[in-house]
């Protein structure tokens, strides 16, 4: 079953369950795959597009927790917490923070940066391997830490 067949599926169910806040964030996931879609007149959304679509969801959700968290509206980012809990369902594990350490250690091996100049080049070389199981940010803040003990 493909990714959107289950949100749909899904759908159903929270519907059925009364589960407000599931429903609100698969609304929004399946909002996303008919602007996609809309885009070269498709039926249908590949799995690959699917979770980028949902990793963007969820970025976005993470953005506006901590917004609301600095203006101290604790009830709002509790609601972007849950959805984004139901959404992470939808993606692959998450890698931890010591497994992208030696993901970005063994390409900085393979490709001998001279120092923080080529950030650019290892940070391309790292987001097709990490993308969708880490988070760009952090990813980001290892390998400027990595560039700079060289």
């Amino acid at each position: 079953m493909s990714i959107q067949d289950k949100i749909n599926e899904d759908i159903k169910s929270s519907m059925i369950e009364k589960n407000v806040d599931k429903l609100a964030a698969l609304r929004a996931v399946k909002s996303a795959f008919l602007l996609e879609m809309s885009k070269d007149g498709s039926t249908s959304v590949s799995d690959t597009i699917a979770q980028s679509i949902i990793s963007k969801l969820v970025k976005q959700r993470k953005d506006s927790y901590d917004i609301y968290i600095q203006k101290d509206r604790v009830d709002l980012a509790t609601d972007e917490m849950n959805q984004i809990s139901y959404l992470n369902d939808y993606l692959p594990d998450q890698m931890s923070e010591d497994e992208i350490y030696i993901a970005v250690k063994d390409i900085i091996a393979k490709l001998n940066p001279a120092g923080i100049s080529d950030l650019g080049t290892i940070m391309g070389a790292v987001m097709p391997k990490l993308k969708g199981r880490a988070d760009g940010k952090l990813i980001s803040r290892i390998v400027r830490e990595e560039l700079m003990s060289l």
